[in-house]
């Protein structure tokens, strides 16, 4: 018997987002929403239009853009929340509105103050309100996890009612163990009479380690639809990871009865692509996609490898996208060959300026290394896609450091067309370059993580450096690249300032998420 197909729904780019300071611009979010329809993502939860006009924006170009896969808009059980969600996924080809509300004790009472019976009235009238912009129409009982189960099957049951097709079962908290959650989901389904006529969701948080075990258990009690992010982006501790989700149902056939239609070579390039636009680098050690996941230090394990691959790895590092397709440019690639090699991997360009503004970077970065491989040319994207909106550029810097001595750094940036300079003394050549950024911009930011992270390996190997800044309650991640670590720094910082120079605050969906 053939498996049954187990829906992937990736909220990267809503619930991914909500981690602090992994905010994407609108190309960025396009860049990652192609990666993940190649990907084979059934459904793509591309923002929350009623954030801002921002989301909204960047709603409509994934749903613009996304041909092959679900293009979904998450909106409160509010009239103006799904009208919005509907005007932006007007041009989908597939549209989904998904739209929540809460309905555990906690949140009815303190966050809705609302009693039961009207929770169940704004449901109903949110769904079928819904149902006027898209036929397809996803219900999430935020902080289900938390909820009455006779509650649950009474919303719900009115939910599939009013005219929802997916019903989505939230571990908002991440409260939940793996036996209680799947027996709620298999409890939902026995219980509510129209449960047939919907497909059953989950989307579990990561706050004690669970989130992928709960969604798994889910799947074993009957849940056909998983919602989860690239490398497990996402508030707090993050999401279930889509990746290991994947995987685990495909490497375990004889214990899932159901199956994804991903194509999973490509989900390192996907989360590669995530981690250079968010700035939030992977563990090595990470499922899947970590550096460490294929690699063997023991000798009996790298001798078994050798003789035989099963005896101690249950994937093919090649199925998951490890060096796959692998090619490598030099500088002695010329455009088309640059242009191609970029198109192969979904970035594509609106005009020829833009490719040669792209080609000069690629040709710089060239001539500092010998080879430059596919994760060097996301990073060069990235900041080229950066500098469009750049507001504080570098125009040089000098920094001396040297045993016994004191580092001194001296910068010169341009910040909106007029050059500044100064010079600082740190502890290190990086907290003297900052220190010399910040004699010029007195920004009163506090730096809140600072992190280096090689793109690809070798001495001549680009460092890709991640800077958060805190200002007044606002988080922001700031990327730089280069092969020399300091100018990587530098770039990191500026990076981060424009991000805190330019308001792009948003309503959270519910100061909470789904």
């Amino acid at each position: 018997m053939s498996p049954q197909p187990l829906i992937i729904f990736d909220t990267t780019l809503r619930d991914g987002e909500q981690s602090p300071g992994a905010s994407m611009t609108r190309d960025e979010k396009v860049r990652i929403a192609k990666v993940l329809e190649r990907m084979r993502v059934d459904v793509i939860e591309a923002g929350f239009p009623a954030a801002s006009p921002d989301d909204f924006e960047s709603v409509r170009a994934v749903a613009q853009t996304v041909r092959d896969s679900r293009v979904c808009g998450l909106a409160r059980a509010l009239e103006k929340d799904i009208e919005r969600a509907g005007e932006a996924l007007k041009e989908a080809a597939a549209p989904r509105i998904h739209t929540f509300i809460a309905t555990s004790p906690i949140h009815m009472q303190h966050k809705l103050r609302m009693e039961p019976e009207q929770v169940v009235e704004q449901a109903i009238k949110a769904v079928r309100h819904a149902r006027r912009f898209a036929d397809d129409v996803e219900f999430s009982a935020e902080d289900a996890g938390r909820s009455e189960t006779d509650f649950l099957c009474r919303i719900i049951e009115a939910a599939i009612e009013a005219g929802a097709s997916t019903i989505n079962i939230p571990d908002t908290v991440g409260y939940n163990v793996p036996e209680q959650f799947g027996q709620l989901i298999e409890t939902l389904l026995t219980r509510i009479p129209n449960a047939d006529k919907a497909v059953f969701s989950v989307h579990c948080h990561n706050d004690l380690g669970l989130a992928v075990a709960n969604s798994l258990s889910a799947v074993q009690h009957g849940a056909r639809q998983v919602e989860c992010t690239i490398n497990g982006l996402g508030e707090r501790a993050g999401n279930a990871s889509l990746e290991e989700v994947v995987m685990t149902v495909r490497t375990r056939r004889d214990v899932f009865a159901c199956d994804t239609r991903i194509d999973a070579t490509q989900i390192v390039p996907a989360s590669r692509l995530v981690s250079t636009i968010t700035g939030f680098p992977v563990q090595p050690n990470k499922a899947i996609v970590g550096a460490n996941a294929f690699a063997h230090e023991s000798g009996i394990h790298q001798d078994g490898v050798l003789k035989s691959r099963e005896t101690y790895e249950i994937m093919r590092a090649e199925d998951v996208g490890w060096s796959a397709n692998r090619i490598v440019l030099g500088k002695h690639s010329g455009r088309n060959a640059l242009r191609t090699r970029l198109k192969e991997l979904g970035i594509e360009f609106a005009s020829e300026e833009e490719l040669n503004t792209a080609f000069a970077r690629f040709k710089d970065l060239a001539d500092k290394k010998h080879e430059v491989f596919d994760e060097d040319l996301q990073a060069l994207v990235s900041e080229a896609g950066a500098a469009e909106h750049e507001r504080h550029a570098l125009v040089s810097m000098r920094v001396c450091s040297e045993t016994g001595e004191t580092p001194v750094a001296a910068i010169t940036l341009s910040i909106e067309g007029v050059e500044h300079r100064a010079e600082a003394a740190g502890s290190g050549p990086v907290d003297a370059t900052f220190s010399a950024i910040e004699s010029i911009v007195d920004s009163g930011a506090e730096l809140k993580l600072y992190s280096v992270n090689a793109i690809t390996s070798g001495t001549d190997a680009q460092g890709e450096v991640t800077v958060r800044l805190e200002k007044e309650g606002r988080i922001v991640n700031g990327q730089g690249a280069d092969t020399d670590i300091v100018i990587a720094s530098a770039r990191a910082y500026l990076s981060a300032l424009d991000k805190l120079s330019t308001d792009t605050r948003r309503a959270h969906p519910q100061l909470g998420d789904v």
